[in-house]
This record gives structure tokens, sequence and C-alpha cells, in this order.
């Protein structure tokens, strides 16, 4: 059993699952963005979620990028692009928390985060999954 069970509140839940997080290497970190969905991508969504027979996870998921389903075809495209690109570049998908946000918002945040360094970028993403990581928690225990 892990040291941190059992917790005495969400709060420290939340933190132990943090400090876990940041004793992770970068190698551990591209790991598990393998296991998101590309921002923007619906068949990726379907792909990854439908065939685990998850309910939860795929609800989580398409809830998590419901800013995406107002999208107009050309903010969809650009998204698929600058995906592209991204992978291209740092060797991983885009990662952005991205409960609350618009395709908009996300591919304003993408296009910005294209220009940043491989070191800063895998520190970002790190943090955007940790907040990722926070809430799928929070809505666990909420359950």
């Amino acid at each position: 059993m892990l040291p941190f069970f059992p917790a005495e509140d969400l709060v420290e839940i939340l933190e132990d699952a943090e400090e876990q997080w940041y004793k992770c290497s970068r190698d551990d970190w591209k790991e598990a963005f393998t296991h998101h969905p590309r921002i923007g991508d619906v068949e990726s969504l379907k792909k990854k979620f439908t065939s685990t027979g998850d309910p939860v996870t795929k609800g989580w998921a398409s809830a998590e990028q419901s800013g995406v389903n107002t999208a107009s075809e050309q903010t969809i495209r650009a998204l698929a692009k600058a995906n592209e690109e991204y992978e291209k570049k740092f060797g991983y998908i885009f990662i952005v928390c991205a409960t609350g946000k618009s395709a908009e918002e996300m591919l304003g945040m993408l296009e910005s985060r294209l220009l940043n360094s491989l070191d800063d970028e895998i520190e970002i993403a790190a943090d955007e999954q940790n907040k990722i990581t926070k809430l799928r928690l929070e809505k666990l225990l909420d359950d």
C-alpha cells in the first residue's frame, strides 16, 4: 500500500498526487501525455475511450474538450495543423487543461506555446497535466 493512504481529506490527496507527479522524470511525463486525445480531435477521443469501455473516462475527456463542440470548421482545421506542428517540434501532443476553455482559446494557447523552448514547454505541459489530474481526482472523489 502507498504511504499516502488513508488520506485525511481531498486536500491531502491532491498535495500527495502533485508531489508524486513532480518526482516523475520527463520520460514519465511524456508517457503520461500519450494517454490523452489531441485537442479538438473528436475521432481521437472516440477511438481512445470507446474501446476501453470506461464511460466515466470517456465522459470526462469529452466534457473537458466540450469547448471544441461549437468551434468553426476553420478553427478545427487550425487546431489540427497547430497540433501537428507542436508534435513535430516537441515530440508529444499538446497538453492543456481544456476545462472551461473555448476552441479559440486553446488554439491561441497552442500557437503561443509553439514559440517555447523544449525545456520550457515540457515544464508547462507537466503543469497542465497536473491541473488535469487534480480536476479528475476531484471528480472521482465527488462521484
